[in-house]
């Protein structure tokens, strides 16, 4: 009997052993099918920029060739039409009101490093959640989310705060005072309020020193010396914050210290390719997330050495075949380390294009408007590819409503990761939509806001093929019978600058795409029933929100020089990590 026992507990442990041993496989199977991720994300380019959706002037043979072998969304969305709100949406698949990154007013973005908003440390971006299963996270390139809260080395709003292993690139991004000679960009009638008012105050201290002198006057010391005092604080508060904005905002940082300060805008794509590679070859053995968020094709345009006068489009035309050799370049870096069946890659913009800036500005294709629009489609409607070779089926166009917040639950599931529960998720799993197990959105309605403001709801019937858009107001354009807001450079959310419609505007995009014919009862019999079925949808929606500390407010946004990042020996010195890596570190 005690040997028969002893063999049934060889045969036990036996049989548990093999069973942890399928189970371990099974687990070790499922853990090489996770894909890495690599994505791709221009700034402010224009969809109607790209070969694949209508260019014909552009040359963008390697993005094409992404659509060609995997997935073109035709109508993938931006949640916000200006960086800051946008990439919160997309980091963290919900709504940047949610983040507190929506503006009440004319602050609309992040304006100075030395700022104290940025995306908060409780917010949940795609990164923090692949960490947990074992990827190596990187950015490269530009974040324009925040760096510090109170002091110059909490990095409360960096990458590394928020899930990336690894940072190199723009803490800002790049702006017209990042290129000499390009002119001013934040504030500037702010700026030259400053300067008047320092050199009116400058010119009575001084009218009243020479007047005391010359005996025509009595003038006390007191008076001459608070006009000199109040003349040097704003001379101080218009130079420091202003005219050194090159040194304070373009910057270059690798993880927390600062390795090149000002950053050289002509070998800037060099670095940031150079980064990305070696990135993806450290961690060719997976799994890796990768973003790759580029400097172009934000204004002030720069190329590197060899893509000057390529185009047929002039500046803005070699920025943007720029961007596709630097797409083409990644697709060469998977292809030669293997790993193109491994690797799911995603192309896209911010938002669309800014038309105000002219020839040096994105084209948006059919669609109404741009950047800082509100809810037009030519501010939203973005590139979308997605590609993933032995997974996607090549060449498949999907037509529906898709939004950059869907990357977010997209990239998680396919991690293995598990979606959070403790806040309410406004992006949707793509992934039945791009392997065509559903030829139906998720998104039933869709918000768009213009700052902390709803603009416009679109809704996608269950029951129909129509996408209605619904316009509760819509930016002045300036001057009267522009396209854009050529006097302000912008458009704003806030009135005076928008005009609010009783009833709202209501176009059918499925039919309309440029919206240009606003439905009436004659033409659209549903009419009443859209308008009723949104607003039942706008009350859902906003019982759905939750206070949270803003973000864009003066008081946050404002330069704070205690929040400066800057070299140790002295902040007015240049660093570089090739000639001064000593002054690079804080």
């Amino acid at each position: 009997h005690i040997w028969t026992c002893l063999l049934c507990l060889c045969r036990f442990f036996a049989g548990l052993l093999v069973l942890l041993q399928s189970s371990s496989y099974v687990t070790g199977a499922d853990h090489d099918s996770r894909p890495n991720f690599v994505l791709m994300m221009v700034d402010d380019l224009g969809i109607g920029d790209i070969g694949c959706y209508g260019n014909d002037t552009i040359s963008t043979p390697n993005i094409d060739g992404l659509a060609a072998d995997g997935v073109r969304l035709t109508q993938h969305l931006a949640a916000a039409p200006l960086c800051t709100p946008s990439r919160t949406a997309f980091m963290t698949g919900r709504y940047a009101l949610r983040a507190g990154l929506g503006s009440t007013g004319r602050v609309q973005v992040i304006l100075f490093l030395a700022g104290s908003g940025g995306l908060l440390p409780n917010e949940t971006t795609f990164a923090k959640l692949l960490q947990k299963q074992g990827y190596t996270t990187g950015i490269v390139g530009k974040w324009h989310l925040g760096v510090n809260c109170e002091s110059r080395n909490d990095h409360c709003h960096h990458p590394n705060n928020h899930g990336f292993d690894f940072f190199y690139g723009l803490p800002f991004t790049n702006f017209n005072d990042c290129k000499p000679g390009a002119g001013k960009g934040v504030l500037v009638d702010v700026q030259e309020t400053l300067w008047q008012i320092s050199v009116l105050l400058t010119l009575a201290s001084l009218t009243l020193l020479a007047a005391r002198a010359s005996g025509l006057l009595r003038v006390s010391w007191t008076l001459v010396a608070f006009l000199a005092a109040m003349s040097l604080l704003s001379f101080a508060a218009w130079f420091v914050p202003f005219e050194l904005l090159r040194t304070w905002n373009c910057i270059i940082m690798r993880n927390g210290e600062v390795v090149e300060q000002p950053l050289k805008l002509e070998t800037l794509n060099a670095r940031l390719m150079s980064e990305a590679e070696r990135f993806v070859e450290r961690h060719k053995d997976g799994p890796f997330l990768l973003f790759l968020s580029l400097a172009h094709v934000h204004t002030p345009l720069f190329v590197s050495e060899g893509f000057t006068g390529k185009s047929k489009h002039g500046l803005y035309g070699d920025n943007v075949e720029e961007v596709d050799w630097m797409v083409g370049r990644m697709m060469e870096t998977i292809a030669r380390l293997g790993l193109s069946e491994k690797t799911l890659m995603y192309f896209t913009s911010d938002h669309g294009g800014h038309i105000e800036e002219g020839p040096k500005g994105g084209w948006n294709g059919i669609y109404r408007g741009g950047k800082a629009m509100g809810g037009w489609e030519g501010g939203i409607r973005v590139p979308g590819i997605f590609r993933w070779p032995g997974r996607l089926n090549p060449g498949r166009e999907v037509a529906e409503p898709t939004s950059l917040m869907d990357v977010f639950p997209t990239v998680v599931k396919l991690a293995g990761g598990a979606l959070p529960e403790d806040r309410i998720l406004d992006g949707r799993d793509l992934m039945p939509l791009l392997e065509g197990r559903t030829n139906r959105s998720q998104h039933e309605f869709m918000f768009h806001y213009c700052g902390m403001y709803l603009n416009a709801v679109r809704w996608h019937p269950p029951d129909s093929e129509s996408i209605f858009k619904v316009h509760f107001f819509t930016p002045n354009f300036s001057p009267a019978g522009a396209v854009g807001c050529y006097h302000t450079g912008v458009c704003m959310c806030h009135r005076p600058f928008v005009t609010y419609h009783n009833p709202p505007l209501v176009f059918e995009l499925s039919r309309d795409p440029s919206e240009s014919r606003p439905l009436s009862p004659d033409t659209e019999p549903r009419l009443a029933e859209v308008l009723e079925r949104v607003k039942r949808a706008v009350t859902e929606h906003r019982r759905t929100l939750a206070p949270v500390e803003k973000q864009l407010t003066w008081t946050k946004v404002l330069w704070k020089p205690w929040l400066h990042l800057y070299p140790t020996i002295h902040p007015f010195l240049s660093c570089s990590s090739d000639f001064f890596p000593q002054n690079c570190k804080l």
